[in-house]
């Protein structure tokens, strides 16, 4: 079946232009609430908790949502701004139906999108999203008066969180003589990051504090780390967090203002625990670097490219029994921490790997040598059969030829945009944009928009 509605992380869009309207998200909460009553595996009323974050419209949108949720007669728990990975926590520790989470991650404040998350914290499986489009479009009842659902506030939500973070950081350790600086990006952990590494003692500086609705993701966090790396570099810092708008993403900056992705930061994550337990295979995506997969394979530790998207990584982690994966964007998933992706406690596992290893975070990576990669969108025409294209398939074999063993192609299409991603991958950087190049003139040739 196919998705009208849902994404691979929800419900996402524009505010304002279907589906992220009030009316919808309204039906939206309805449609779940019918479902979630039905599958409630407890008695008594289920309930659900509502979390966002920082974008003026996550307050349209937690009334729309909260009305729905109470016609179909589910009572509403509300935690007000907090990260998307807390909202999963939250929900599982507070033994609730289901947890959403309204936020549209590392997008501008103008777009948001509504995310689900089952009682035990992991995303919604896929039948129970397909039962919730089924009733989006069927008239909307409403439950009796003495049925409705109630709404609460959760006043320790904050306070929970920050405690659980703290508790995947080993007890034996501290950041204590550690300067940080940390970027929130005017998101969701605006309130909560600078106090997990402040309490576990570190001299915390932060940046992207100060949302405004209209302010998230904006020149900050973990899609821009200039501001970042700027601040690390004036205040003398030994290091520097950015999050992203749900907090979801990690990115790191070292001392001298190097920055470390995804990729590189799951590469430590993963030494660290072969010091002191078995590491049988990790997930990545069609996009993670070629020298991280070439890496784990000198270490003799499995590795497989799930579909980019961490929703897809953490699926194929649970098919293979896996705990590690992520990213190159920083979605890191440490599955004996937390069943979701955790930009701070992904941070703290760093950092814990930094203190156990007395080192630092260029010296312990110094080995992984990452391949350039080069990224070219070429846009084209609607219903253009890319896969079938045999000029575009011709040429694209005829680099793979030229690669060999050395590095890789990859096309894929946008999710959200008529374009083609054309990535080469190998060590040279100057084939990589020469044969990126090559396969992107005949795609504009065969595929003009």
């Amino acid at each position: 079946m196919k998705r009208r509605y849902f994404g691979t992380d929800g419900v996402r869009g524009r505010v304002g232009d279907a589906p992220i309207t009030p009316d919808f998200v309204m039906k939206l909460g309805y449609a779940a609430g019918k479902v979630l009553t039905r599958t409630a595996t407890s008695s008594g009323t289920p309930a659900v908790l509502i979390g966002k974050d920082t974008r003026i419209s996550g307050y349209m949108l937690e009334a729309a949502l909260q009305a729905g949720l109470s016609a179909a007669g589910v009572d509403v728990v509300l935690s007000g701004p907090m990260p998307t990975p807390a909202v999963a926590y939250l929900t599982r520790a507070l033994r609730l139906a289901a947890g959403v989470v309204i936020s549209a991650s590392h997008n501008p404040y103008y777009d948001n999108g509504i995310k689900f998350f089952s009682a035990s914290g992991n995303k919604l499986p896929d039948d129970m999203e397909f039962e919730i489009e089924s009733l989006i479009d069927k008239p909307m009842d409403c439950a009796s008066s003495e049925m409705l659902g109630k709404v609460r506030r959760l006043d320790d939500a904050q306070g929970r969180y920050i405690e659980f973070c703290k508790s995947t950081f080993p007890s034996s350790y501290d950041l204590r003589g550690l300067k940080i600086v940390v970027d929130c990006a005017n998101g969701a952990a605006y309130h909560i990051a600078p106090c997990v590494f402040h309490e576990l003692g570190a001299d915390v500086v932060t940046i992207g504090t100060t949302p405004n609705g209209l302010n998230i993701n904006e020149h900050c966090g973990a899609t821009s780390v200039d501001a970042l790396v700027a601040a690390v570099l004036e205040n003398g810092a030994d290091l520097g967090i950015a999050l992203d708008g749900d907090a979801d993403r990690l990115v790191m900056v070292d001392s001298v203002g190097r920055v470390y992705n995804g990729d590189q930061l799951l590469y430590l994550i993963v030494k660290d625990r072969l010091a002191y337990s078995d590491v049988k295979g990790v997930a990545g995506t069609l996009m993670t670097n070629m020298g991280l997969e070439i890496a784990f394979r000198e270490k003799q530790i499995g590795f497989v490219r799930a579909n980019v998207g961490d929703r897809y990584v953490l699926e194929a982690l649970l098919e293979k029994g896996w705990l590690l994966g992520g990213e190159g964007s920083g979605h890191l998933i440490c599955l004996d921490k937390h069943t979701t992706g955790d930009g701070i406690i992904s941070a703290l596992q760093v950092l814990a790997a930094l203190r156990r290893h007395k080192t630092t975070l260029p010296a312990f990576i110094s080995e992984l040598k990452l391949f350039p990669q080069t990224l070219v969108n070429v846009r084209i025409r609607p219903g253009f059969n890319w896969k079938e294209n045999a000029a575009l398939q011709a040429e694209k074999q005829a680099v793979e030829q030229i690669l060999g063993d050395n590095g890789r192609v990859l096309i894929r299409p946008s999710g959200t945009e008529p374009l083609l991603r054309i990535m080469v991958e190998t060590e040279n950087a100057e084939e990589a944009q020469t044969l990126a190049e090559r396969i992107a003139a005949v795609c504009r040739t065969e595929a003009a928009a």
